[in-house]
């Protein structure tokens, strides 16, 4: 189904109407099909990409997500615009991404995305932290823009989590600012805003809930990692992003001419490897 405006989308009620919801933002092509793909093997009930009209998908994708005509920038369009399906979707799960960005959870391979966040829910938990860990390619000659999905490289380690304060400077309950991959190490390219890798890609919509700029929440219990009784499940957005936006800008792009340094691994496209190297944690699901 296409809708001409977010309106119409809104107004129609069609695709907000069973969740669990993915919503894709589009800010070019790169592996736009491939993104898609990935949330349809995931189990979501409904899948909607916000793009231009410019923009082209599979034929039989068309058929099978939801398509919005919407540009995603300024980049503030998309947090207006989750705001604004938060309260047309009261109740439902929402994971939001952008293209190039692929989710992985825990055992993500043998059980869905419904499956998931079923226990979650039984666990009293309204959202899920994801931390966007970043991929990129590993020979940037073949790939100058960055992104190579069948040679996709990640780093291995280089993670680190720091309190998070508010704004007199008392520490914040079960709450962290984590740091790391391709914005760490390519800082000095990286607005200091923009350079955290935590986001609760995963949240239930209720009344009153706003997403803010920084990709947390106005509800503090929506930005903590875990209850306050034990570990919860976490997942992971494994992401061209970083990488796409670093190629692509004249400010960084002649300076960096490979993404690779000691810690760079391939990137295995299978949960477990996350689950390894600690970039997400299964919590009592077992």
């Amino acid at each position: 189904m296409q809708y001409p405006t977010l309106a119409d989308y809104l107004r129609s009620g069609q695709a907000l109407a069973k969740g669990p919801l993915a919503l894709i933002f589009a800010e070019d092509t790169v592996e736009l099909d491939s993104t898609l793909r990935h949330y349809l093997k995931l189990g979501f009930k409904s899948i909607t990409v916000f793009m231009p009209d410019a923009f082209d998908l599979a034929e039989d994708l068309n058929a099978q997500v939801h398509r919005v005509t919407l540009t995603c920038t300024p980049r503030t369009v998309v947090f207006d615009t989750i705001n604004q399906i938060i309260s047309a979707a009261l109740g439902q799960w929402i994971h939001y991404a952008y293209n190039a960005e692929y989710l992985f959870y825990p055992y993500c391979e043998s059980r869905s995305i419904g499956e998931m966040l079923s226990f979650h829910t039984e666990e009293r938990r309204n959202a899920m932290m994801t931390h966007v860990v970043d991929l990129y390619a590993g020979d940037l000659q073949a790939h100058p823009n960055g992104v190579a999905t069948d040679q996709a490289m990640m780093d291995k380690t280089g993670y680190y989590a720091h309190t998070r304060h508010d704004g007199t400077g008392q520490p914040l309950e079960r709450q962290l600012d984590m740091s790391g991959g391709l914005r760490w190490r390519f800082e000095d390219h990286i607005p200091y805003e923009r350079r955290r890798i935590d986001r609760i890609g995963l949240f239930k919509a209720r009344k009153g809930l706003k997403i803010l700029p920084d990709h947390t929440f106005n509800e503090p219990e929506y930005n903590t990692y875990a209850c306050p009784w034990h570990h919860n499940m976490t997942a992971a957005i494994c992401s061209f992003r970083a990488a796409k936006a670093l190629k692509s800008n004249a400010g960084s792009t002649f300076d960096i001419p490979s993404f690779l340094w000691s810690n760079s691994i391939p990137f295995e496209w299978r949960s477990d490897q996350l689950l390894d190297l600690g970039l997400m944690e299964p919590g009592q699901w077992f």
